[in-house]
């Protein structure tokens, strides 16, 4: 017997949801960030924001606030980056979904990196990060995300 009322997600809903999993490992209360890069449909890297590996964490010591922002972690964009590099996977003409809108930096490392694609569900007021993927021809897409 089949089940009638099941609708499948779309892959940018289920790539979205597995993200927004990713995210719950985050460290920095400030903002729970998760990445993942996926390339034809299946997940190369994750990544989210917290300390670099071996040092504290914001949930162990706290928060190291510069100009308004906790300079203590990575982004999340950033460690599924870096862990691509560290296992020697290309990332280039991949998607990468965010559960925020990336910043600049992250922007930027994103085109240098070769990726083609963002999906991101939560909002950063960073215009000049929507400039940068829209120069250099990365799509950045919203997706609204359900309860």
């Amino acid at each position: 017997m089949t089940d009638q009322t099941h609708k499948r997600p779309s892959w940018d809903d289920y790539f979205m949801g597995i993200t927004l999993q990713v995210a719950k490992r985050s460290t920095c209360d400030r903002a729970r960030v998760g990445a993942i890069i996926v390339k034809d449909r299946r997940i190369l890297t994750t990544g989210y924001n917290g300390a670099p590996a071996g040092l504290p964490h914001c949930d162990e010591i706290g928060h190291l606030m510069i100009d308004g922002h906790c300079v203590r972690t990575l982004h999340a964009e950033q460690n599924a980056i870096i862990q691509a590099a560290q296992h020697g996977v290309s990332v280039a003409g991949s998607a990468i979904y965010v559960t925020h809108q990336p910043c600049l930096t992250c922007a930027k490392m994103i085109i240098n990196a070769g990726l083609k694609r963002v999906v991101y569900a939560g909002a950063y007021p960073d215009a000049n990060s929507v400039a940068f993927l829209a120069q250099a021809g990365v799509a950045l897409q919203h997706v609204e995300v359900g309860e």
